[in-house]
């Protein structure tokens, strides 16, 4: 019943869109959990691939996600309307094609860089330049993409905390809500929770020591309830520490493969913690 009213909602949305392609409208997050206004959106500029259909197909005929694992603390999210996605893009770490969108944070070099290549159509980084300590907020369309972020705090290297410091990124696609936690330092509180919403799949450092002890995130990544846990960001062998604060309600597996493709239709139905080749 929800997988068909949640089609229907789709089709509903596609129609108007295409009805009114001269006055879009903002999007709305699907993975909130709480009523909100109209987020203030920016549309960021999209152009598909030569050859590529100037419609976008509605999501319940193309609904598949590829999510790679690239390194440290990159994935490559490619979307079924063809955005390539990159997560705490530092350049040197390679993903498959340029992306059309990087995220960024800046507890080390290697979550970010300041010279992204010029081909690079939208860069977010997730903490505030002009002004720091104060939050950066983002909120924008790339094709079938829509990226917003929830700042956290940071710990510096004098072991003070930088308010804001921090992003976490969510990508809502095809129904999806991908969730990156950045270089998470601390638990969340419960205005984190509510603003971050549901997270179907969660992208979680495992390191045990310089983002969160394998204690305190096993507490948050119990509480986000997600279908698909994604380890990174891992040190030695903390990855087994952060495998054993988790009991019998999820299943874990050590994938021979470094990506993996996923939609709504072919979530697990019971919380599945998913080491990647190469993490």
């Amino acid at each position: 019943m929800l997988r068909l009213m949640f089609s229907s909602l789709v089709v509903m949305c596609f129609a108007q869109g295409a009805l009114a392609q001269d006055a879009p409208r903002p999007m709305v997050s699907q993975c909130q959990l709480i009523a909100e206004n109209l987020p203030r959106v920016q549309f960021a500029s999209f152009k598909p691939s030569p050859g590529s259909a100037d419609v976008v197909i509605p999501a319940q005929f193309q609904e598949d996600v590829t999510i790679s694992f690239v390194g440290h603390s990159t994935f490559q999210i490619d979307t079924p309307g063809g955005v390539s996605i990159a997560t705490d893009f530092n350049g040197w770490l390679r993903t498959s094609r340029t992306p059309d969108v990087v995220t960024m944070n800046k507890a080390h070099s290697s979550h970010y860089t300041l010279n992204p290549d010029p081909a690079i159509a939208t860069v977010l980084q997730g903490w505030n330049e002009a002004r720091p300590g104060e939050k950066i907020e983002h909120k924008v369309v790339v094709g079938d993409a829509y990226v917003r972020n929830v700042p956290t705090d940071i710990r510096s290297w004098g072991g003070e905390f930088e308010p804001n410091g921090n992003s976490i990124f969510i990508f809502e696609v095809a129904g999806l809500c991908i969730g990156h936690l950045g270089h998470l330092h601390h638990e969340l509180t419960d205005a984190h929770y509510a603003e971050i919403g549901r997270l179907d799949i969660v992208m979680v450092p495992v390191d045990g020591g310089l983002t969160m002890g394998a204690d305190s995130m096993s507490r948050t990544i119990k509480r986000l309830r997600s279908a698909v846990v994604l380890p990174m960001h891992r040190r030695g062998a903390i990855v087994d520490s952060f495998l054993a604060m988790f009991d019998g309600s999820f299943d874990v597996e050590r994938s021979q493969n470094s990506g993996f493709t996923v939609s709504m239709r072919t979530l697990p139905k019971k919380p599945l913690i998913l080491v990647l080749a190469g993490v």
